[in-house]
C-alpha cells in the first residue's frame, strides 16, 4: 500500500467514526438537519471554509494563477468579497425567519407552496449540478493520484457521501467539513512556507520571479504574470474577454449568498449573532486560504519546469499544487496533499447531499404535497434519506457517462449563475421589499434559472461548443442575474397587490432583526 492509499484509509477511517458518533445524536428533524442548532461561531466558521473551499478552489485557482496570473487571482478575490454579501444581507435574516432551509424564508409571508416548489426545485438543480461537477474531478482527482479508474473512484465518493449524510446527518457533515478546513489549511500553509523559503523569504524576489516566469503552453517566451490581460484581455480572449471576467466576478461575488449548501449552514448555529460570528470566523479562514493560492500558484509558474504542469502544449490547471507539493516536499508530502484534495470533494459532496434532501423533504415533500401538515414521526428524516441515495445515485450516474473529459468549470459556472439569478433575488426583494409577493417570487425562480441555464448552454462551454456559440461570454451572470431581478420585480408590480404578505413584512423584518420568535437550540 503506497503512503497515499495509507493517508486516504486514514482520512476514511476518521471521518466514518465521527458519522458513527453523531449518528447516536440523530434523534429528530432538528438534530439530523440542522445538527441541534448546536455548533458555535468558530465551529460553523471552520464548517463554513470547508464547505465552501472546494476541489476548483484547491487545485483549479491555484492552477489558474500558475497559467494566467493576475486574471486567475480575481477568482480568489471573487470568491472572498462573496462573503461580504452573505454578512450584510443573508445570514441573519436567513437564521431568524428559517428553520431548515432557504424556501422557510421565502414562505414566512409569501404564499408558501408555489415558493417552496420552485425554491425545492432551484435548490435541486444547483446541488446536483455542482455534485455532479465535484464528482467528476473527484472521479480524475483520484484516477491520476492513487491510479483507481474513474468510474469506481466516482462510485466510491459518492458511497462514502451517502453513509455521512445518511447516517451522520447533519452533525458528522459539519464535523467532516471542520477536519477537512483544518487539514487544507494545514497543507496549504505548509505549501506556501516551502515555496517562500525557495525565494529566501523575499517578497521581492518572489514577485520578480513572478514577473520573469515562463509563460508555459505553447509559447516560451517569458511573461510578466503580474499583468492583467492573460485570459480575459482582448488579446488573449478576443473582445469579449474583459466583459467575461466582469459576468464571472457578478456570478462569484452574488451566487454565494444564492448556494444552498452555504445557506443552510446557518441553521445549525444557536443564534443568529452567531450565525454572523460564523460568518466573520468563515472570511478569516477563507480569505487567509486564496492569500496562500497566490504563493502555491505562483509558486508553481516559478519554481516548476512547465512540462511537468502541462499535456502537450495545453496547461493541466487541475494538477499543479500537487506536482508543486511532489516537487517541494516529496512523496510523503504529495500523499498529504493528495488526501487534502479527496478530503475537500468529500466534504463538498456531503454538504450538497444534505442541502438537496433537507430541500425536498422539508419543503417539497412536508409543504407543497402534505400542505405543512404534521407527518409522522421521523417521516421527514426518512423522506430525506431516501432523496439522499437518489441525488447521490443520479450524480454518480451522470458523473460516470460524461466522463472525466468534461468541463468541470462549465458546470460549476452553472451552479453559480443559477443561485445568483434565480435564488438571490428573491430572498433579498423577501427581506427588503414590502411590495413583493408571491408572483414575483415565482417569476424570478422560474425565469433566473430557466435564463442562466439556457444562457450556458448557448455559451462557449455550452452544446455548440466555441465555434458554433450563440451567446458570447462563458459566464453569464452579467445578463441572466439581472433578467432574474426584472422577473421579480415585473412579476410583482404587474400583479394585484397581495396585502397578506405586505402585512407580514413588518413582522418578518422585527423577527430577522431582532431574532423574536427564530429557532431554537434543542438539547441532545
Amino acid at each position: 500500500m503506497t503512503i497515499a492509499q495509507i493517508m486516504f484509509t486514514a482520512f476514511v477511517g476518521l471521518t466514518l467514526l465521527i458519522t458513527f458518533y453523531a449518528a447516536k445524536k440523530n434523534t429528530g428533524a432538528s438534530a439530523y438537519f440542522a445538527a441541534g442548532r448546536s455548533i458555535t461561531g468558530w465551529q460553523n466558521g471552520l464548517a463554513v471554509a470547508g464547505d465552501y473551499m472546494s476541489a476548483a478552489s484547491f487545485l483549479g485557482i491555484s492552477g489558474m494563477i500558475c497559467f494566467y496570473g493576475y486574471d486567475g487571482f480575481m477568482y480568489s478575490v471573487g470568491f472572498l468579497v462573496a462573503y461580504i454579501t452573505v454578512l450584510l444581507i443573508v445570514a441573519e435574516p436567513l437564521r431568524n425567519a428559517g428553520k431548515y432551509t432557504m424556501a422557510d424564508l421565502l414562505a414566512y409571508r409569501l404564499k408558501p407552496r408555489p415558493v417552496r416548489a420552485l425554491a425545492s426545485l432551484s435548490t435541486l438543480t444547483v446541488s446536483t449540478i455542482y455534485m455532479i461537477a465535484q464528482m467528476v474531478g473527484a472521479g480524475g482527482i483520484i484516477e491520476r493520484l492513487i491510479k483507481i479508474e474513474f468510474a469506481p473512484a466516482v462510485i466510491g465518493v459518492g458511497v462514502l457521501m451517502l453513509v455521512y449524510v445518511v447516517f451522520g446527518g447533519m452533525l458528522a457533515t459539519t464535523w467532516v467539513q471542520i477536519v477537512k478546513a483544518l487539514l487544507l489549511m494545514a497543507g496549504a500553509l505548509l505549501l506556501s512556507y516551502m515555496v517562500l523559503k525557495h525565494h529566501h523569504f523575499s517578497f521581492a524576489e518572489f514577485f520578480s520571479s513572478v514577473a520573469k516566469a515562463d509563460y508555459g503552453g505553447s509559447e516560451s517566451v517569458p511573461k510578466n504574470l503580474m499583468q492583467p490581460g492573460l485570459k480575459y484581455g482582448v488579446a488573449a480572449a478576443g473582445p469579449w474577454g474583459p466583459l467575461d471576467l466582469i459576468s464571472l466576478c457578478l456570478g462569484l461575488v452574488l451566487g454565494t449568498a444564492g448556494l444552498p449548501h452555504i445557506l443552510v449552514r446557518f441553521y445549525t448555529v444557536p443564534d443568529a449573532k452567531t450565525a454572523r460570528s460564523s460568518v466573520v470566523w468563515a472570511m478569516a479562514i477563507i480569505g487567509l486560504f486564496y492569500i496562500m493560492t497566490t504563493f502555491f500558484g505562483f509558486g508553481a509558474a516559478t519554481i516548476l519546469k512547465k512540462e511537468l504542469i502541462t499535456i502537450g502544449t495545453k496547461p493541466d490547471t487541475n494538477m499543479v499544487a500537487p506536482i508543486l507539493a511532489n516537487h517541494m516536499g516529496g512523496e510523503f508530502f504529495f500523499a498529504f496533499i493528495s488526501a487534502v484534495a479527496f478530503a475537500t470533494i468529500l466534504a463538498v459532496v456531503a454538504g450538497l447531499t444534505m442541502s438537496a434532501s433537507a430541500s425536498f423533504a422539508h419543503d417539497f415533500y412536508s409543504n407543497v404535497i402534505h400542505h405543512g401538515k404534521e407527518n409522522r414521526p421521523g417521516e421527514e428524516v426518512k423522506v430525506a434519506r431516501i432523496t439522499a441515495f437518489c441525488v447521490g445515485a443520479v450524480s454518480i450516474g451522470i458523473a460516470i457517462f460524461l466522463g472525466p473529459s468534461v468541463n468541470t468549470a462549465f458546470l460549476v459556472g452553472l451552479a453559480f449563475a443559477v443561485a445568483a439569478s434565480a435564488n438571490l433575488p428573491v430572498i433579498i426583494f423577501s427581506v427588503f421589499w414590502k411590495r413583493f409577493n408571491t408572483t414575483g417570487a415565482v417569476a424570478g425562480l422560474s425565469i433566473g434559472l430557466l435564463s442562466s441555464i439556457i444562457l450556458i448552454l448557448l455559451s462557449p462551454n455550452g452544446i455548440f461548443g466555441k465555434d458554433g456559440a450563440i451567446f458570447p461570454l462563458e459566464n453569464p451572470g452579467i445578463v441572466s442575474i439581472p433578467i432574474g431581478f426584472l422577473a421579480a420585480y415585473l412579476g410583482t408590480i404587474f400583479t394585484a397587490r397581495d396585502l397578506e404578505a405586505e402585512a407580514k413584512f413588518a413582522e418578518l423584518t422585527v423577527r430577522a432583526h431582532t431574532g423574536l420568535g427564530a429557532e431554537k437550540a434543542t438539547s441532545h
